[in-house]
């Protein structure tokens, strides 16, 4: 089975050494992807203080990236947005954070009835408190 690596000219660099996504088949797996945007240091819904820490952060602003930033890579794939079937949710403060997010999702997922896991987890490799890992058929 041939497999195929993808990478958006539109979604944000990944951070280490690893595509955006992956060909298998009919299936992309994503990589996890956050709400960065491409070319730029910039994490929208983010303030930084100066030593790089986290001073304030906007979790409806860094959700909507994210959902935008896979539209990208799976548009990019030859996929779409109603054809992800299984979504990671990886949050860094699930009491805080949970409600707006559980809100976003359920109106921008309306209809695609993925499968979904929802984590807390410590932190992320970059200053963010949201990141998604999907799969998704072409």
């Amino acid at each position: 089975m041939e497999k195929i690596v993808i990478n958006s000219e539109r979604a944000p660099e990944p951070v280490g050494a690893y595509p955006h996504a992956r060909r298998v088949g009919n299936l992309i797996y994503l990589s996890g992807v956050g709400p960065r945007e491409r070319g730029t240091k910039v994490i929208p819904g983010v303030t930084l203080g100066a030593d790089g820490s986290i001073v304030d952060y906007d979790i409806e602003a860094q959700t909507l990236s994210v959902f935008r930033n896979i539209r990208y890579i799976l548009e990019d794939a030859g996929s779409a947005w109603e054809q992800i079937f299984d979504v990671q949710v990886y949050l860094t403060n699930m009491k805080a954070d949970f409600p707006t997010f559980n809100r976003l999702y359920a109106e921008h997922f309306a209809g695609v009835d993925a499968c979904r896991t929802t984590i807390e987890i410590g932190a992320l490799p970059t200053p963010i408190a949201v990141e998604l890992k999907v799969v998704a058929t072409i």
